[in-house]
């Protein structure tokens, strides 16, 4: 993809955790207008309601068939989950018109699939429980905490430790539901399989595909096929994977002679972590390579690290090869596909979503004059052209654990990204005006 695709160095998540990026993704809008966008646990309620503009939606009114195949992580249900019986809201309610996915993350119980609004291969008689408190509430049920012989990867911090699932403590706990649970070795297959046969059954009409890979997402289980193939440990090997999977996509789409009308991008919901609650050596194996490159943070920080990310845009013919500096928010999916689908969708509809077509399609080099991002906890960072300005911000400078700088500072910190991608020179002192300026452009964007 990034020799015969446009590859994006400017292009940003909105956020450095996982729900609140997907939240913005599928509807155009900052996570931090809706309170509830931050990391979820596998039985919080859904976050996108049934009459909110979404991505999907959007182009379901354009013909499109629309399916969420993988790590779905945006909340489910209503406050009342019943795992047992018709689970809603669901993907579904979000617009999509098939969806086959993980519940939250895969470290988090139930660990198990959704078929649309129900737990996949559940058998009725062994029904499945599911709950997060901080004491065990199934004793019978053997947990990381109280049993750590039988982990087969231990757990680096206090949170994946609770019900083991085959062989790897989870967050949560979770009883029962024996034939619904997956098996980490066969789950990148699984979600391909399932991918490949949406496009093969919609190869004769318009479709979107939400492709949710779950690699490189802890806890890191490659399946046989490329255990041991890098020597960087489980990280290096599913990244492997993750690689194939892709391949695996543009193969399938050549296969079935739609390669040449499909556009296909390519990028990630946050910035790089190691240690992410368990011991996998990705620290120890990493060596010198450094997994955000010459920026500063990581997943979870207020820095570039951690929003600014990958993207690959491919449409052979389309899309000529190269590489673009346009400032890009995943925000702008939403306008950006409904205006390449021939959808018109209301200014007050649109949310922070901006139509960036000309710029996926490589015609405009500018993209964006500003954008807003956030690491964990909801705490915003103002770009404007080469600028960012990270507010003064309380929390400790360093993520416990993580070895990933927060970007938290009692001080206001202003950088100049052209002259210093790595944000290691804080301006704020000799720019005082442009300081003044961001903060009421920040203030501007959070009140309208």
């Amino acid at each position: 993809m990034a020799a015969d695709g446009l590859r994006f160095t400017q292009s940003y998540a909105t956020a450095a955790t996982c729900t609140p990026s997907r939240y913005s993704l599928l509807t155009g809008s900052y996570p931090w207008r809706n309170p509830a966008a931050k990391i979820l646990q596998a039985d919080d309620p859904a976050l996108i309601s049934k009459e909110q503009r979404t991505l999907p939606r959007t182009l379901g009114k354009a013909g499109y068939v629309t399916a969420v195949i993988g790590k779905w992580h945006l909340g489910i249900g209503n406050g009342k989950l019943d795992w047992n019986s018709s689970i809603q809201p669901c993907p579904l309610d979000a617009g999509f018109d098939q969806s086959y996915v993980m519940a939250a993350t895969n470290d988090r119980v139930p660990c198990v699939y959704l078929d649309g609004c129900k737990v996949d291969n559940l058998d009725p008689k062994d029904p499945l429980q599911v709950v997060y408190a901080e004491d065990n509430p199934f004793p019978e049920v053997p947990t990381g905490k109280a049993n750590p012989a039988l982990l087969t990867m231990k757990h680096s911090d206090q949170q994946h430790h609770d019900t083991i699932v085959n062989g790897i403590g989870r967050i949560g706990f979770s009883k029962g539901g024996k034939t619904a649970t997956w098996d980490d070795e066969t789950m990148t297959e699984v979600f391909l399989n399932k991918a490949k046969d949406f496009i093969t059954d919609k190869v004769d009409q318009p479709f979107f595909l939400y492709y949710s890979l779950h690699q490189p997402h802890v806890p890191r289980v490659p399946s046989p096929r490329f255990a041991g193939s890098t020597e960087k440990g489980p990280r290096g090997d599913v990244i492997a994977e993750l690689d194939w999977c892709v391949g695996e996509i543009l193969d399938h789409l050549k296969a079935q002679g739609i390669d040449d009308n499909t556009i296909v991008i390519f990028s990630s919901d946050n910035g790089p972590v190691l240690d992410d609650g368990y011991e996998d050596v990705s620290n120890s194996r990493c060596g010198a390579h450094k997994p955000a490159g010459p920026l500063r943070g990581g997943k979870y920080s207020m820095f570039d690290g951690g929003s600014r990310v990958p993207m690959i845009a491919w449409a052979p013919g389309r899309i000529k090869p190269g590489e673009s500096p346009a400032l890009f928010s995943h925000a702008d999916f939403l306008t950006s596909f409904a205006q390449i689908a021939g959808v018109n969708i209301p200014t007050s509809e649109r949310a922070d979503s901006l139509d960036m077509s000309e710029v996926l399609f490589g015609k405009d080099n500018v993209g964006r004059e500003n954008l807003v991002t956030e690491g964990i906890g909801a705490k915003t960072v103002m770009r404007q052209n080469n600028w960012v300005y990270l507010p003064p911000t309380e929390g400790p400078a360093l993520f416990a654990g993580k070895d990933i700088e927060t970007g938290c500072s009692p001080e206001p910190q202003l950088y100049d990204l052209d002259a210093d991608i790595g944000q290691r020179e804080n301006l704020a002192e000799k720019e005082p005006e442009r300081v003044a300026s961001l903060e009421a452009l920040l203030d501007l964007i959070k009140r309208s």
